[in-house]
Formats: structure tokens, C-alpha cells, sequence
């Protein structure tokens, strides 16, 4: 989702391949032996696996460079993506299976995602986005992942009758996101690649 959202903003055309990943094809094995997807293939042939790197080389390509989201990438950005990638996606992937992660409950792996939920809220009292008044690349590379999050349990995180998540911040930028002309434009389904 993060690729394909980078890759709109740029405004790079790109064929786009479902992948069952119970059922890879054998092209995608061919090219990128890692299995994983995204995988962008360029016009020379080359592979890029990784969604970051895609982002960035979509950013770079892109006649919007001067947009925040092809400025210098600062230090904190970069820390804050790292961390979404890290630390955080481990504790969201327990806390969405907790039955494969039986160390802790579900609570305890929710809390553990909540120091950087907190990190989030609070960069968003200062800012309508994470580093600014327009999206910069963490906005893009974190949105997937928060979403994810809010999605287990939704009436937690949505503050049902005053209860739960005390994140309103982040609840807005995420359903502000959920709402955007870009998140939509890039959630349609194409049929599954077998080629």
C-alpha cells in the first residue's frame, strides 16, 4: 500500500501484479528469489524488493522533487520509519496473532505498540502531519501500519463512548488518510498474477 501511495504521488505508471503468495509465480521467483513482495522490476531490468526503496526511487524519479515528499529525507524522518519497521511492526504482528507470539497476551504486545503510538500523538499535537503542515515520506511509509493496528481492535482504538485509545490525534490522521483521494485511488483489486 505505502509503494503504490508513493508511487501515485510521483506520478509513475506502473503495471500492477496481485500476488498469491500461497501460490507465487514463477516470474517472481525468477527475479526475486527473496519471495516477498513489493517488487518493482525497472524498464533495464533491474529489481528493487524493498518497499522503502521503492518509495524513494519513485520519489527520485519524480518530477514532483520539490514536494515534501521528495525533499531531504531528515534524520528524525528516517529514525521514525526505521522504528515502524522494526520495533513497532514486530509488536503488531504479535499483537494481530497473539496465538503465534504466546510469550505475552494481546494486551501486553498492544502496549508494547503504543510507546510508538504515543511517539506519534505527540509529534501530532505540533503538526497536522508527522513532521510538518504537508505529508513527508513517514506519513506514507507509517499510515499502512497504524492502520493495521487500529484494525484489531477498532472500538478500542476508535475511543468508543469515551473508552479506550487515548490517541485523538492519530485517530484523526489516520482517518483522515482512510479518507483521502489518495488511499482510495489505490485500494483497487486487480486480478491475481499467475504469469
Amino acid at each position: 500500500m505505502r509503494v503504490r501511495m508513493a508511487l501515485k504521488i510521483a506520478e509513475i505508471e506502473v503495471a500492477l501484479r496481485e500476488i498469491s503468495l500461497r501460490d507465487k509465480p514463477a516470474h517472481m521467483l525468477q527475479v526475486s528469489p527473496k519471495a516477498t513482495v513489493p517488487v518493482l522490476i525497472l524498464s533495464d531490468g533491474s529489481v528493487i524488493e524493498e518497499s522503502l526503496e521503492i518509495m524513494q526511487w519513485a520519489i527520485e524519479q519524480s518530477a514532483l522533487k520539490k514536494h515534501a515528499l521528495g525533499g531531504n529525507i531528515h534524520a528524525a524522518c528516517r529514525a521514525l520509519i526505521l522504528e515502524n519497521d522494526t520495533s513497532f511492526k514486530q509488536a503488531l504482528d504479535a499483537y494481530k496473532y497473539p496465538e503465534r507470539h504466546p510469550k505475552n497476551t494481546q494486551l501486553e504486545y498492544r502496549e508494547q505498540g503504543e510507546v510508538f503510538l504515543q511517539q506519534l500523538e505527540n509529534l501530532l499535537q505540533q503538526n497536522t502531519f508527522l513532521f510538518g503542515a504537508v505529508p513527508s515520506l513517514a506519513d506514507i511509509a507509517i499510515f499502512p501500519f497504524i492502520r493495521q493496528f487500529a484494525a484489531v481492535d477498532n472500538n478500542w482504538f476508535g475511543g468508543v463512548n469515551g473508552q479506550g485509545a487515548p490517541y485523538p490525534k492519530l485517530r484523526a490522521w489516520l482517518n483522515d488518510w482512510l479518507n483521502s483521494d489518495l488511499f482510495k485511488s489505490v485500494m483497487t483489486k486487480n486480478p491475481t498474477y499467475v504469469g
